[in-house]
C-alpha cells in the first residue's frame, strides 16, 4: 500500500545534527496519521507521500521545517523560591505559556535567587537530519481519521 492522505504510517526514526551527532532515536517504532494533520513535519510527509513500506529516506530540514527558529522571548529568569527544592540544571518543567497553552521549559541555570528557563524546544534552531524507515502502511480507520491521529500500539492511546 502507498502513503497517502489518510494511511497510517509506522516509522522508525533517527535525528541528528550536521555533525552527525544523533540526538534523539526511536526506540519503539512510531505511527502518525499521513494527510496534513500535524502528526509530522510537513517535509516528512511531502518526502514519504506515494511510498511503501521498507522505503528509507534521508532528510535535512532546516529549523523553519522541523522545530522552529529560536525565539529569544521564550527565556525567563523566575524566582527560586517558585521552585520545589532540588531543581537542576537540563530539568524539564511543565508550564503554560502566556496565552495558558501548556510548555515545556529547560532550566538552563540556576544562579543566585533565580531559576533561569528556556521555552524552545531543544532542537530548536538547528538544521537536522532525519533518516526515516516506513515499516508499514495501513488505511486508517474512521475513528482515527475523525480524531486526527494513529490510535493503537504505536499511536495515541485514549
Amino acid at each position: 500500500m502507498k502513503i497517502e492522505k489518510n494511511t497510517a504510517v509506522t516509522l522508525r526514526y533517527k535525528i541528528s545534527d550536521r555533525l552527525g551527532k544523533v540526538l534523539e532515536q526511536s526506540d519503539e517504532p512510531m505511527a502518525y496519521l499521513h494527510g496534513g494533520y500535524g502528526n509530522t513535519f510537513a517535509k516528512i510527509e511531502e518526502a514519504l507521500e506515494g511510498q511503501e513500506a521498507g522505503h528509507r529516506i534521508t532528510l535535512e530540514l532546516q529549523p523553519q521545517d522541523a522545530y522552529g527558529v529560536r525565539d529569544e522571548s521564550l527565556l525567563q529568569a523566575i524566582p527560586k523560591t517558585e521552585f520545589p527544592p532540588g531543581v537542576k540544571v537540563g530539568g524539564q518543567l511543565r508550564g503554560q505559556d502566556e496565552k495558558g497553552q501548556a510548555q515545556v521549559f529547560t532550566v538552563l541555570k540556576v544562579k543566585g535567587d533565580k531559576v533561569f528557563l528556556d521555552g524552545n524546544h531543544p532542537f530548536a534552531g538547528m538544521t537536522l537530519r532525519f533518516d526515516v524507515q516506513v515499516t508499514e502502511v495501513r488505511l486508517a480507520s474512521e475513528e482515527e481519521v475523525a480524531h486526527g491521529h494513529v490510535h493503537g500500539a504505536h499511536g495515541h492511546h485514549h
